[in-house]
Formats: C-alpha cells, sequence, structure tokens
C-alpha cells in the first residue's frame, strides 16, 4: 500500500494583476528555495506567478513575509504582495490594523475592505550607498546612465531611490512609446547597479496622476509594481514634477494605486487586493498535486 503524498495548501492573489503564490509556513515550516520558487512561478509547469509568498511566525508582528522572484532571488519589500498578506490576516483575526515582519523591516497595514488596504512602505532612501549604487552621486534627483545611442538616447537620467529595494525611474513622454522588454534587462542589470535594480519608465499626466510601466527585478515586465509606484510618486514629488502636499495617482497597466509622502518622511500606498483561486501542493518538491 503506497504511502499517501503529504500535501499543502496553497492561495492565488493578485494586487493590481501583479500575481503570487502564497503558501503559509505559519504552522509548520514550509522549504522554499530558489529551485522551488522558479518552479511554482512557471506558467506551463508550475501554478505561475510573478512572485512566491511565504508566510512565517514572527516574533513582534502578526506575520512574518518571505519574498521570492520568479527568478528564485529573494528580495527585501513588495507592495501589491504586502496589501495582499495584510487583508489575508485581517480577514482570519477581523483585525483593521496588520503588522507585517520583511527584510525591509515591519510595515503596518490598515485594511478598510479587499479593495482598500493602505500599507505604510516607511521611507525612501536616496543616498547613493543606501540605493546602492556603484559609485558615489551627489544627487541622485537624476544620475548619469542611458539607453541607446550617445547622441541620441532613447532614455536617461534617470531618478533613483531605494524603497526597500533599488528603483531607477526614467521620465519620458510617453510609457507606452518605449520598449520596456527589450531595454529592461539591460538597465536592470546595468554594472552601476550592484543589487540591480527594477527599471521603470514614468510619465506626467499631472500635477497629481502619474502614469508608469515597470520592469521589476527578478520577475520582468509586470501589470503592476507597487513598490515602483512609491518610487516615482516619491522621486516626482523631489523633483517638483507633481505635489508634494496631496495625495498621487500612480496609474499601471494593471489599475491605480494612490501614493502619499507624509510629513515625517513616511510612504502611504493604497490600493486593492485580490483573492484568485486556492489549491494544493505536493509537499516533496512543492510540485502541483496530481489528486
Amino acid at each position: 500500500m503506497s504511502t499517501p503524498t503529504r500535501t499543502i495548501p496553497f492561495l492565488k492573489m493578485n494586487g493590481l494583476g501583479n500575481d503570487f503564490v502564497v503558501v503559509d509556513g505559519r504552522a509548520e515550516t514550509v522549504r522554499i528555495g530558489p529551485d522551488e520558487a522558479r518552479h511554482l512561478a512557471d506558467r506551463t509547469a508550475g501554478v505561475g506567478c510573478d512572485q512566491v509568498i511565504v508566510l512565517e511566525p514572527s516574533r513582534h508582528a502578526d506575520v512574518k513575509m518571505r519574498i521570492l522572484n520568479a527568478d528564485g532571488s529573494e528580495v527585501s519589500a513588495c507592495g501589491n504582495a504586502t496589501r495582499c498578506v495584510a487583508w489575508l490576516i485581517a480577514n482570519e483575526t477581523g483585525a483593521r490594523n496588520v503588522s507585517i515582519d520583511t527584510a525591509a523591516g515591519e510595515l503596518e497595514a490598515q485594511v478598510a475592505g479587499i479593495d482598500d488596504i493602505t500599507v505604510d512602505m516607511g521611507s525612501p532612501r536616496f543616498g547613493w550607498a543606501d540605493i546602492p549604487l556603484a559609485e558615489p552621486f551627489h544627487d541622485t534627483r537624476h544620475i548619469e546612465l542611458q539607453a541607446g545611442p550617445i547622441d541620441n538616447p532613447i532614455l536617461h537620467s534617470p531618478s533613483v531611490v531605494n524603497v526597500g529595494n533599488p528603483h531607477a525611474v526614467f521620465w519620458v513622454d510617453d510609457v507606452n512609446a518605449i520598449d520596456l522588454g527589450r531595454i529592461g534587462p539591460l538597465l536592470e542589470n546595468h554594472p552601476i547597479f550592484p543589487d540591480r535594480a527594477n527599471i521603470s519608465i514614468a510619465q506626467v499626466l499631472s500635477r497629481t496622476h502619474l502614469k508608469i510601466r515597470t520592469w521589476e527585478r527578478g520577475a520582468g515586465l509586470t501589470r503592476a509594481c507597487g513598490t515602483a509606484a512609491c518610487a516615482a510618486a516619491v522621486t516626482a514629488m523631489r523633483t517638483k514634477l507633481v505635489d508634494r502636499d496631496k495625495p498621487v495617482t500612480v496609474s499601471l497597466p494593471g489599475g491605480d494605486l494612490v501614493i502619499a509622502w507624509t510629513p515625517d518622511d513616511h510612504i502611504m500606498m493604497t490600493g486593492p487586493a485580490e483573492l484568485e483561486f486556492r489549491g494544493t501542493l505536493a509537499r516533496d518538491g512543492l510540485m502541483p498535486a496530481t489528486a
């Protein structure tokens, strides 16, 4: 008589189309490394997602969240995943305020409903060594970096910031006119970014409205990146492209996020989460269960 395969449940969730496989390792440890993450993220052989999220117990917060990209690399922050996890915990406990332990620090969230979740993403870091960059730049509002011909670059002079992970934001007239799928991976892996970087192109629609597209480090083109929306908003405020004293709507391919930069230097991100479906994984190798 064969031994039944041990299985673990998972949730498929997304924030504005940025999608996740969420595995709960709070009651029993679930070990997911780069190989398992790549398999789960594979949209043909696995479940398919941009990131794999592992929930673990935390000594000081409601939950700890690990984030693994589709390429197996582990990252410190993901704004869309944070909203999804905040809603999950609020739905479990009935609490409106949720604390989430991440590698980027403890994040606080307020959950009014699945369509209205606000996360305190902490303070932006603008120092060249904090982003980090491979060489000093006195002013990170714009750095010397370009893509394309020297005399006629396609992209140039990005604003850079760390909002839990490194971001470069290029300001353009039309985000749909740039082949980000071609240029994104080159810039993500540029030597100026020793930890690689998330690459966004951003368009100013008004003093309170931005439009962006993002090549996400370790995941590629994405329908939404919450930290990229935060990065675009605060760098636009810092360079006076939009107003600092008002919330800014950031339109992504998957929908809108609202970003505020408070007087005490915290980035507040508000947007929705979505639970797509529940499934089961075989514990051995975390392969999709066949039964």
